[in-house]
């Protein structure tokens, strides 16, 4: 029966309204909770603790492991006292990653006993919530993640009491150091409170310390300045190289240091260099795309450097972020029968996104929407937003063993240029960063096909050109086994590296640095692809940087050298010395 009544006024619909009700709500709860997901959370814990409810042969075998390790502890507790005071084994070795009890200290009594014990306990929290039936593989990873996250926060490190190592300082200076860590604790609030950068980065100025290899800003734009660098040799490759950083970045951290510098690298080895610097982002630029990024971006600075450097095909390098939407332009290039690359090269750059290791703990519905709604009210996402879940992901290196360094020990740790760039944060826009987790970390657009420039699918089966690909061993942003995947989206040829370290310091690696190794392998166009174990089986081992390598293979899909180009366009004159103004903007 039709209750309606066609006389009555139609009321508003309540859509509207509610939905930025419910969007203030949740920027809200982004803000208490470091913009991270309370909701995720529950469903995790609820999936989680619902399905060991009901699995008693679970509950039986945890509680025999419980016995176990405690059986084990008892037993290394009294061989221990047994042996006296110059008893230094352990029982559980830390993982290999884990520095927390390297010191020696730790190994004598009660110290031994208490992060044998803390060790222990931690592989039966990992026990606990891994292997239970039912559970979502997603849901599984992320409580165990928040176990190890509240397992950090209560090791027996992080106290002065129970630290052996922060005691024996403590007695050794006569406090002084904790008068140190409280004066290095108030610092700290100070600087977070103005925004200022941690102590020792103001040493790295941009222009002076770093991003100090000679140029011209030959085009600007209300996304990047294009930056092209003065040649260092009498003559170079006539292709050119452009170098796409991401903009969740400043661009140095590809001109770092003259010692530690990419780009100058290049430019020395002969290599015509262009570089595009972002704007960093204000809520003027909420609205921008990843159309945007592509078109204001990678096609216009290809369009500058193609005119500087007419009738050559142009090398294209995109780190991180970077390097997918390079990928993306490079499809939709294809898409559109246009030539102009002559190679790809990908640093830390992932194009499948089904398994983008734990950052994707992150992303989900719940998450997107909260980060949506906290920058439908900026107009962008801020650097302390991204800070908490990077943290999170390192928190042994990045947040608790400087903060018992910083405050226990009262040690200061020397900030060097990759430490200063990390300081120097940026923005995200608001649409673009929306379209970027939707499209790219939820439905894996660009993998299967559905990913769309300028209204129209692209597909990375179209990419001919050589592709050089980087992974870093230790990245915990673009996993390297995620970064191998676009073996099995693309025929082309592509040649893959693998150098130790992390997403930053992997790639940052300059020829000289000690302990740097890589391993490289190509495969052929059309040739059948191994998986990523195989490939780690069968790559040779090479010692030292990957950057040489690099440059042999740029070197081998390039021409005959030629006398360097002019600087700037044709007909115009060059806006700024490099690094230009964008990168300076806070």
């Amino acid at each position: 029966m039709d209750l309606s009544h066609p006389s009555l006024p139609v009321p508003p619909a309540p859509a509207a309204a509610g939905n930025e009700i419910d969007r203030r709500i949740r920027a809200a709860l982004g803000r208490a909770t470091g913009s991270l997901s309370a909701g995720s959370a529950l469903l995790a814990a609820g999936d989680w603790g619902i399905n060991l409810l009901v699995s008693p042969g679970k509950q039986f075998e945890l509680a025999l492991l419980a016995l176990e390790y405690a059986g084990q502890i008892a037993r290394y507790d009294i061989e221990c006292l047994l042996a006296g005071t110059g008893e230094t084994r352990r029982h559980v070795k830390p993982p290999a990653r884990d520095r927390r009890f390297e010191d020696d200290a730790w190994l004598h009594w009660p110290y031994n006993v208490l992060h044998q014990s803390f060790l222990l306990y931690e592989q039966w929290w990992d026990a606990a919530t891994r292997g239970v039936l039912g559970v979502d593989t997603k849901h599984e990873n992320l409580v165990s993640f928040a176990a190890r996250q509240w397992l950090d926060l209560a090791s027996p490190g992080n106290s002065l009491f129970t630290n052996p190592v922060a005691m024996r300082r403590t007695f050794s200076e006569g406090g002084l150091n904790l008068l140190r860590g409280g004066q290095n604790f108030l610092t700290d609030l100070q600087r977070l409170a103005a925004g200022m950068p941690p102590p020792g980065a103001e040493d790295f100025v941009v222009g002076r310390e770093v991003a100090v290899t000679p140029g011209k800003v030959v085009l600007s734009n209300r996304l990047m300045e294009l930056i092209q660098y003065s040649p260092a040799t009498a003559e170079v490759c006539p292709e050119p190289v452009l170098l796409v950083p991401a903009w969740i970045m400043k661009y140095y951290i590809l001109d770092l240091s003259p010692n530690n510098s990419l780009v100058k690298y290049l430019v020395d080895q002969g290599h015509t260099v262009f570089c595009i610097s972002w704007k960093n982002p204000t809520a003027e630029e909420r609205d921008v795309t990843m159309d945007d990024y592509v078109n204001l971006g990678l096609r216009a600075a290809l369009d500058a450097a193609t005119a500087i450097v007419p009738k050559q095909k142009v090398h294209v390098l995109g780190y991180c972020l970077g390097g997918t939407m390079a990928t993306i332009g490079a499809t939709a290039m294809a898409r559109d029968g246009d030539d102009r690359l002559a190679s790809l090269t990908l640093l830390a750059a992932q194009t499948d996104f089904s398994e983008p290791g734990e950052l994707g703990l992150f992303i989900d519905e719940s998450q997107v929407s909260l980060l949506e709604a906290q920058m439908a009210q900026t107009g962008y996402l801020t650097s302390g937003q991204m800070a908490g879940a990077f943290q999170l992901l390192r928190s042994n290196d990045l947040l608790w063993s400087r903060l018992i360094n910083h405050y226990l020990l009262g040690e200061l740790a020397a900030v060097n240029d990759l430490m200063a760039w990390n300081a120097d944060a940026t923005r995200l826009p608001a649409r673009m960063h929306s379209e970027y987790l939707r499209q790219l970390f939820l439905h894996d657009d660009l993998a299967q096909n559905r990913y769309r420039v300028d209204g129209r699918p692209v597909s990375l089966a179209d990419l001919k050109i050589p592709v050089f690909l980087l992974g870093t061993l230790t990245d915990h942003v673009a996993p390297w086994r995620s970064v191998y995947k676009l073996h099995y989206l693309t025929g082309t040829e592509i040649t893959f590296a693998l150098t130790s370290g992390g997403h930053n310091a992997g790639v940052v690696s300059a020829p000289g640095q000690p302990r740097r190794h890589y391993q490289i392998m190509k495969s052929a166009a059309g040739e059948r692809r191994v998986d990523p174990d195989r490939w780690l089986a069968a790559a040779p081992d090479n010692k030292g940087s990957w950057w040489p390598a690099w440059h042999e293979w740029l070197r081998e899909h390039s021409g005959t050298p030629v006398e360097p180009p002019r600087l700037g366009l044709p007909g115009a004159r060059a806006l700024d010395d490099a690094p230009g103004r964008y990168v300076l903007e806070k």
